[in-house]
Parts: C-alpha cells; sequence; structure tokens
C-alpha cells in the first residue's frame, strides 16, 4: 500500500534504509515505528532478501500512542552491488491487536488478508552510501551546521533589535499616558472649579482695593494752590 509514514496505524521514520556499505563488513540502519492510535498495535518486518538482512525485533505489539525501534543489520557482503544500485525491498505490515497482546500469542494469520483484520502495509526501499558519500554527506551536514549557527546569531540579533525597539515603544507609551493623566487632571472638573474660586478671590480682592481707594476723602489744596485776587 502506501510508502513510508503515511499510514495511519503506524508511522515510520525514516522513510528509507540507507545502509553505509563496504566489503566485508556489517552495517546498520534503525527504524522507529510510532503507533498513532489509541489501540495495541501489532507490526511485521518482511524482504525480499532475508538472507542478506538481520532484523530485531522483526514483529511485535506496540502499546496506544507508544513507539519501538527497530534494528536492520545489512550482513557483511563480498562484492559490490552493479552501480552500487540496491534492488531490495522492505514490507512493514501492522494491524490492531486486543488489548495486552503478547507477541508469542499472536495467531499465525494475524498478518495475513485471510484472517478479516484492516492491514496496512508500508513499503521501504534501499539505499547503499559508500564511505566517500557519507563523508561528503557529513561535510555538507558541516557547512549546514556552520550556515545554521550563522542564521541563528543573525537571528537572534533581530531579536535582541526588536526587543529593545518593543522595550522604547513601552518607554514611550508609559510617558505619553503620564502625560495624558496629567492633562486630564489639569482638564478635571474640579480642578477647574477651583481655579474659578482662586481667580473670584483675587478679583474679589482687587474690587475691595478699588473700592476703598474710592471711598477714600479727596484732599484739600494747599494754600499756595488757591489763584490770587486781581489786581486792580
Amino acid at each position: 500500500m502506501s510508502a513510508g509514514g503515511g499510514n495511519q496505524l503506524i508511522s515510520v521514520l525514516p522513510e528509507e534504509l540507507k545502509f553505509l556499505f563496504e566489503l566485508e563488513k556489517q552495517s546498520f540502519c534503525d527504524l522507529k515505528v510510532v503507533n498513532n492510535t489509541e489501540h495495541h498495535v501489532a507490526f511485521k518486518v518482511k524482504t525480499t532478501s532475508p538472507k542478506k538482512y538481520f532484523v530485531r525485533p522483526n514483529t511485535g505489539v506496540i502499546q496506544a500512542w507508544d513507539s519501538c525501534v527497530i534494528r536492520v543489520t545489512l550482513q557483511a557482503q563480498r562484492e559490490y552491488p552493479p552501480d552500487m544500485q540496491c534492488k531490495d525491498k522492505f514490507l512493514l505490515q501492522s494491524t490492531t491487536v486486543p488489548p495486552n497482546s503478547d507477541v508469542d500469542e499472536l495467531p499465525q494469520d494475524t498478518f495475513t488478508k485471510e484472517s478479516g483484520r484492516t492491514l496496512e502495509e508500508c513499503k521501504l526501499r534501499v539505499v547503499y552510501i559508500t564511505p566517500g558519500s557519507a563523508q561528503g554527506n557529513s561535510e555538507d551536514g558541516a557547512s549546514m551546521r556552520g550556515l545554521d549557527s550563522n542564521s541563528n546569531q543573525a537571528f537572534q540579533r533581530l531579536k535582541e533589535e526588536r526587543d529593545s525597539a518593543v522595550r522604547q515603544t513601552q518607554t514611550l507609551q508609559q510617558e505619553l499616558d503620564i502625560l495624558k493623566r496629567r492633562r486630564y487632571r489639569k482638564g478635571d472638573p474640579g480642578f477647574s472649579f477651583t481655579f474659578a474660586i482662586f481667580v473670584g478671590l483675587i478679583g474679589l480682592m482687587v474690587g475691595f482695593l478699588l473700592n476703598l481707594s474710592l471711598s477714600s476723602p479727596p484732599t484739600e489744596p494747599s494754600p499756595s494752590a488757591e489763584p490770587s485776587p486781581l489786581m486792580n
């Protein structure tokens, strides 16, 4: 059925088996199988070349929302495949089983369509990698990690600049709020009424002083200010 991790019952990572191929040396690849359901799921691993690979565990039961790791070992080979291309295939079958099912007690027809169970199948292809290409991939990975590091540093600087701008904006906003509150207090009706009373008191004092000055008797003119009699 589907290849890779697109099944409903389980997810499989990675979506292909990659082996570092060296003559007379074993190589292995780990598969992580995740149960995506609230049921117990049984799985079985099959391959087109069972003599070349050692799979443990090749059958198992995964509890609800749990996962397990399957290690696939490539046995030591005496010759390189043509063009380093591998035609081997793996098939991972899965189906739901009753709770607390034991892998040793699963019926023999558990992974057959005749059992009437809903059976999902995940196909995985095999890829051989030479030591040279693996080193190249490692160098590429180091370069990518360097780029990631630079990107992370740039992102961190941008984040710090953004945080600084946010802090400045918050400070300005606080100062603006203080000014608004001061202006509100100055425009408060109570403030205006007090100010009006104060101005009224000043007006009354000024009026009292004016009245006092107007009500005081005028001063008599001095003798020198009297007109002199007309000369005959």
